[in-house]
This record gives C-alpha cells, structure tokens and sequence, in this order.
C-alpha cells in the first residue's frame, strides 16, 4: 500500500455511520520504539470497508478525532488503547464495546483477538508485526497486511458475540462492564503517578526506595534524551538489586554495555541520592495486616464456595464474578459491595 492509499481522514468522515451507527476501532503505537509513544495507525472498519489512517502524514486528524469523540466503537483489548486516546486526544468514545470482555462474560477461555477470529471464522491470523515498529516508515505490506486484518473481523465476530451474551442474558452484564473499564481507565489516568514504584518495589524500606526512585528519574532521563523505551537503558529487574544493594552501603556493578557518558551520569545519581536526608525519603506503602479469624475464614470460603458454584454452572472464570481480594475486603468490611462490585455481580453473589 502506498501513501497515497491511506484514508483522508476527513473524507472518511462522510462514509461512516451516523445516529446509532457502529464502528470498529484500532489503534498501533511505537511504544517499544521510542520514549514518548504515539499514535501511528487507525484502523477503521465500517460495514464490510477497513480504512486505514495515517497520523504521522501531516494531514488533520481533527474532523475524526471529532467523530469518534461522539461514536459508539468496538474495540478488542481497550484498555491500552483508551489510555492512548485519553493522552493524545484527551477523550475516550461515551461508549467503547470491547469483544474481549463479552468473551470472557461467554466463557471462552481463549479470548485473544486471533483465537476468537479463527474460533468463529476458522481462519489464522498472522502475529508476526505485533512488535514492530509502528511508527517507522513507508510500513511494509506485511504490516498493512496485518494492521487490516486487525478490525476486518471486528464487527462481525462483535455481531456473533451480541448475539449469544442476548440468548444468555448477559447482555446487560456486558455494558455495564465496559462502562467500569472505561471508568477505571479514565481514573487511572487522572491520577497522580508513581511511576517508579515498578514491580518488585514492595519489598524494599524507604532506604531503598529512595534509590530505586532516583535511579528510576536517572533511567527515564537518559531514555529521553535517546528517545528509547526505558528497558532499552536498563530493566526493572536490574533497578530493584542496584536499590537494595545501595540500602545496604554496597557498591553496585555497572553493566560495560552502558556507554561511558551514562555510566557517569550514573555514578553521580547514586551520589547524589546518598546525600538526600532520611526525611525526603519515599515511605512504604502500609500494608494492613490481618490477624487470623477463624469467622472470617469460614465465611471467605463460604463466598468462595459459593462464587465457584456459580461461575461452573455459568461456564465462567470465577475471577469474572469476582476476585478473591475483593470478597476478603467485602468480609472483612473493608468496602461496600456496591463500591467494589457491578450490580450483576452482587445478584449473582447474593450480597
């Protein structure tokens, strides 16, 4: 495909669908490429037509981004890419149909966008640009190829999944669980970040926190500068030893892949973060410990039983129901039932 075949944005916009219109959406980024992710494809699908839409062209965006502000899209997976929309365009859709929970509400234990295509239309999918770089160009046919039939099946596998959450009566449990994701989301990305807090963070005191979160900013600097994923400069497995090693007065070995300039700037964080005084360090998370009860362990298996009976009889997940830490903090009274559950959720629990 040619430049000159990608979709003008604001001619596509007289093709769609109007009122109660559908669309599918996808959306590529170069976020293992590059420091600063972005949008580099749309893919839009329509009735039986795939479009695809250049972000990168220079061309505007504003006549589409405006349709989708209002439209009703179907997506697969949207948490990532709802987080890709909020940052670049600061909405999401007022309603985002995601395939990927209504499998999950059907019980399909392989809900991956590729499984349920050859699952419902008994044809493969090929997974070979999934990692590629989205942002680079001109983009090769294999990965026009792939971008394409990335939405080619979206409205049709959504018409087959509606179908069957209506012949269960879980149609209704389907929208008010797109509606708590896209809420979720939109929260998560109001929220003030610690970013540096990875995995594996936990474990450390505020003596070793204060290192992971400077040799954090130090990473992310560096990452910037390269404009690279961060994981390009070091992983977080790495920054979690380096910090506690350094919690505990011991010197740390600087991998001889590091350039020069950065093995410098290095030494000079950890330098620096050593002379920053124990009242500006980060504190730890506190964790709320829970004494044994013997109530509350008969009455957490009780729910658990009960939750388990349900999710067989229904032929899903019992996680879809509910977790197990939100029927310990519902037990243990921690939070209200109808601030950590859907509505479908507590009838089916009975709570």
């Amino acid at each position: 495909m040619s430049s000159d075949q990608y979709s003008d944005s604001s001619k596509l916009i007289s093709l769609l669908p109007g009122g109660d219109g559908e669309v599918g959406l996808d959306l590529e980024a170069d976020s293992l490429y590059r420091h600063s992710e972005r949008i580099c494809l749309i893919q839009v699908c329509y009735g039986q037509e795939v479009a695809l839409v250049d972000p990168l062209d220079n061309r505007p965006l504003d006549s589409l981004v405006e349709w989708i502000r209002s439209a009703k899209v179907w997506m697969h997976g949207a948490d990532y890419d709802m987080s890709l929309m909020i940052r670049e365009w600061g909405f999401v859709p007022p309603m985002l149909y995601d395939t990927q929970i209504a499998a999950q509400l059907l019980g399909h234990e392989r809900f991956g966008y590729a499984s349920l295509v050859e699952q419902y239309f008994d044809v493969e999918l090929s997974k070979s640009s999934q990692k590629a770089d989205w942002g680079k160009r001109p983009l090769s046919d294999k990965m026009l190829e792939y971008a394409i039939n990335d939405v080619r099946y979206l409205l049709p596998l959504a018409s087959k999944l509606k179908e069957k959450l209506h012949q269960l009566g879980r149609y209704e449990w389907f929208i008010e669980s797109c509606r708590s994701s896209q809420s979720k989301v939109l929260a998560r990305e109001s929220q003030e970040k610690e970013s540096w807090r990875i995995g594996g963070s936990g474990k450390l005191h505020s003596d070793g926190l204060i290192f992971l979160r400077e040799l954090w900013r130090w990473r992310d600097q560096e990452a910037a500068v390269w404009n690279r994923p961060s994981f390009m400069i070091t992983g977080n497995k790495q920054l979690i030893e380096w910090s506690e090693l350094l919690s505990k007065g011991r010197e740390i070995n600087i991998p001889p892949k590091l350039r020069p300039d950065r093995q410098e700037r290095l030494k000079e964080a950890v330098k620096k973060t050593k002379e920053i005084p124990e009242k500006d360090w980060p504190t730890r998370p506190k964790r709320e410990r829970r004494n044994k009860n013997p109530l509350f362990e008969s009455q957490l298996k009780e729910i658990m039983a009960r939750r388990d009976k349900i999710a067989a009889e229904l032929e899903i997940a019992p996680s879809i129901i509910s977790s197990r830490p939100v029927l310990e903090q519902i037990v243990g009274k921690r939070g209200a039932p109808e601030d950590l559950l859907l509505s479908w959720q507590q009838t089916l629990l009975g709570i």
